[in-house]
């Protein structure tokens, strides 16, 4: 993953200047870097601490000259180098394609043709090294770079002639142990027969997905390596016969490159030809990404440590390719990620420390791979109900700390904050606009009478936050209780939820409650329908999520028994249309916006499901095109619904139809989450795996790219092509391309 470079790396490697670090470890770093003339190379060096020793220094420079006999048809072409530097370098072509560890993780293990095909070119790359009198010795998939044009062998860090022990000590094991031989396990000679064994172990990775000998601690591979059987399970049956002599114990009895390329491969067709489509789509990915990389350094430290914890460097995008590919370009990330919890004292709306709060200790201090984040404190009601980020306008706002906050979509800028106590449950957006219910101060003492305080409606200023004067204001509500409820607005008209009695801190079974309707010009109530009583104590709302499609207003509603309804209302009096369980959900994992779209609610959580707005009659049934399937909560985008499948990933269905229009390839979605709706885009899907986002890419079905996170609530901000992610006290952007 590039990370920026830090105040004190060099500035340049001869004629080429750093732009980011591509990784770095104990023996030295390895940097992405451009000369004057665009060319973009990849730049390894070595610590200066080593350089010091003559011995090091002159495995440096062996590896250099073995990177050469390989020569930049096998492998990354050395273009310049100074071995003799304080701190040595070698500058090599920057190769355009995946690790074969990454890609077999992208696409599963390889097709059988793939396979042969890697096989004979690699046995190319050997056979030029071992025409030379040099081995590689450490042949394993992270050192095997897959492009269009054939595999590359990269890193010659233990390569050595033949027959010299001078530089390696009697006796001692030097290499990865999942992929040694076995005279190398033992500390003995290896050589051209050692890397054919090495390569037959990378090949039954590549067909298998996993090595020959497992993984686990060193001491168990080296006695796997040197005295048991290889695993060949996932092998197809016709490469047995070619692999297992590679793998035996006896080198002498193990093929030579040139015979193992002969039963391999007959040379026929471009390497291309055998590549699976979702390869060739990140290779082409990768080619317009290393363009959109920027030069990022870091500032050096201060002298003094600061007396106030700062935040975290927010690191630059993984992969801004996903921009680029919907025409939108990546600036900086921004500069550090701010603090948002504030208290009552910081009425001016400025950003505090981020010490402020009790929740700062709960905050994560590892770094995220976001456009922009900021640490957020809880809302002050808590987060039952769940609190979601909305996007409205240019905004995203959000009630953490003390109140409601509007924030930049687009920079991560805080516009403004709010003190007042907001409740998360009494706030709505049609995207446009924001609406709230006001508490006035001393309402919780109202009955609801005529003279006592008004149950108020108010719009919020995009710019100040602050709220407006009522546009409507209602006596016959007591404004104070709790549970005064906003569900959405839509088409100047507002949908809420209020009761009437005395305030407590639960539901009382006394208080009355209904559903309304105001028209947010006018302020005139248009209608009003009754709800059922809550009993005593209950701190459960009426509704989880509603929206309005055309003029059906469609909620899921939680009855008293904890169960969960379907119901749909005619918006212009309130109605209902029809009415309809939702079995078997858990209410808290469905309390996310519905998916919906001219014609029908998209409803998952198990089988998935599209039920006619009209009537509520279902029109399918994933059972139908893929029976025994658990789904979780769908989105819909143009004719296409976009569902996680358990076990699997993103699977696409034919909104009008049900029918199963594609499935994710690869295997990295196996732990998707499903209470996480997907996000879509214009190019991809933005699915939840773990603690990252991945994105899918919608043309291939294959993953292009993930992102740390530690959200666990998305939404879209069309406006800003972001995806907006909250969850562990972060709020953060994302590319939504």
């Amino acid at each position: 993953m590039p990370t920026p470079l830090t105040h004190d790396d060099p500035y340049e490697f001869g004629s080429y200047r750093p732009i980011v670090r591509l990784g770095s470890g104990g023996m030295g770093t390895v940097y992405l870097a451009r000369s004057a003339g665009g060319r973009t190379v990849a730049v390894k060096t070595m610590h200066a601490s080593l350089a010091a020793d003559p011995g090091s220094r002159t495995r440096f420079r062996l590896e250099a000259d073995a990177a050469r006999v390989i020569g930049k048809r096998h492998g990354a072409e050395v273009l310049d180098a100074d071995t003799q530097a304080d701190v040595p370098w070698i500058a090599t072509e920057y190769v355009l394609g995946p690790p074969l560890d990454e890609a077999v993780r992208l696409a599963g293990p390889l097709p059988e043709a793939s396979v042969r095909a890697l096989g004979a070119a690699l046995c190319g790359a050997l056979g030029q090294l071992h025409s030379s009198d040099v081995v590689h010795r450490d042949l394993k998939p992270s050192n095997i770079l897959v492009t269009a044009y054939g595999p590359k062998v990269i890193d010659f860090g233990i390569a050595r002639a033949i027959g010299d022990e001078h530089l390696t000590r009697i006796g001692a094991a030097v290499g990865t142990p999942a992929f040694m031989s076995p005279e190398q396990a033992g500390g003995e000679e290896h050589t051209s027969a050692g890397d054919v064994f090495a390569l037959a172990g990378v090949l039954v990775f590549a067909v298998g997905g996993h090595a020959p000998f497992g993984h686990g601690q060193t001491a168990d591979l080296l006695y796997r390596v040197r005295y048991g059987d290889p695993d060949l399970r996932g092998v197809p049956a016709s490469l047995v016969p070619i692999l297992g002599p590679c793998l035996d114990k006896n080198p002498f009895r193990r093929p030579t490159t040139a015979q193992l390329a002969a039963q391999l491969h007959d040379g026929t067709g471009e390497f291309a030809d055998h590549v699976p489509a979702v390869l060739l789509a990140d290779i082409a990915r990768r080619s317009a990404e290393v363009w959109l990389t920027t030069p990022e350094r870091l500032s050096a430290p201060p002298d003094q440590p600061a007396e106030t914890p700062t935040a975290p460097i927010a690191r630059i995008p993984r992969r801004r390719m996903l921009l680029a590919a919907s025409g939108l370009v990546l600036g900086t990330a921004a500069a550090g990620a701010g603090a948002w919890a504030w208290n009552r004292e910081s009425g001016s709306g400025s950003q505090v420390s981020p010490a402020v709060g009790p929740s700062n200790s709960q905050v994560p201090k590892k770094q995220l791979d976001s456009i922009w984040q900021l640490q957020v404190a809880d809302s002050p009601w808590g987060t039952v109900p769940a609190v979601l980020p909305l996007a409205v306008g240019g905004l995203v706002t959000l009630v953490a700390g003390q109140g409601l906050g509007g924030i930049d979509a687009a920079s991560g800028r805080i516009a403004w904050t709010s003190d007042l106590m907001e409740s998360h449950w009494q706030i709505a957006t049609d995207g446009e606009q924001l609406v709230r219910m006001v508490e006035p101060e001393g309402s919780q003492q109202n009955a609801g009478k005529p003279g006592g305080f008004p149950l108020d409606l108010v719009s919020v200023s995009l710019v100040s936050g602050k709220a407006a004067e009522p546009f409507a204001q209602f006596t016959d509500f007591n404004g104070g209780i709790s549970y005064n409820q906003v569900l959405c607005t839509a088409d100047g008209v507002v949908y809420a939820v209020a009761g009437r009695g005395k305030y407590d801190t639960y539901f009382l079974a006394s208080q009355s409650w209904s559903l309304f309707a105001v028209d947010i010009s006018t302020g005139k109530r248009l209608w009003t329908k009754p709800l059922p009583a809550r009993p005593d104590k209950s701190e459960r709302l009426h509704f989880l999520s509603a929206r309005v499609v055309g003029d059906i207003l469609v909620g899921l509603q939680e009855t008293n028994a904890g169960k969960v309804r379907i119901v749909a209302r005619d918006t212009r009096t309130g109605t209902v249309r029809w009415d309809r369980p939702f079995d078997g959900v858990v209410p808290d994992r469905v309390q996310r916006p519905l998916a919906t779209d001219s014609r029908n609610l998209y409803v998952g959580s198990g089988r998935l499901r599209a039920l006619r707005l009209s009537d509520g009659t279902q029109v399918w049934d994933s059972t139908t095109a893929r029976p025994g399937r658990t789904y979780g909560l769908p989105a819909v985008k143009d004719g296409v619904v976009y569902a996680v499948e358990k076990g699997h990933g993103l699977v696409a269905f034919d909104s009008d139809s049900g029918r199963a229009l594609w499935e994710e390839q690869g295997n990295g979605g196996a732990k998707a989450d499903l209470n996480a709706a997907p996000v879509i885009g214009t190019d991809y899907a933005y699915s939840k795996r773990s603690s990252a986002l991945w994105a899918v890419d919608l043309a291939y079905h294959t993953p292009a790219d993930s992102y740390k996170t530690t959200g666990d609530r998305f939404v879209a901000h069309e406006k800003a092509k972001v995806t907006i992610a909250l969850g562990g006290h972060f709020l953060a952007a994302f590319p939504l391309g």
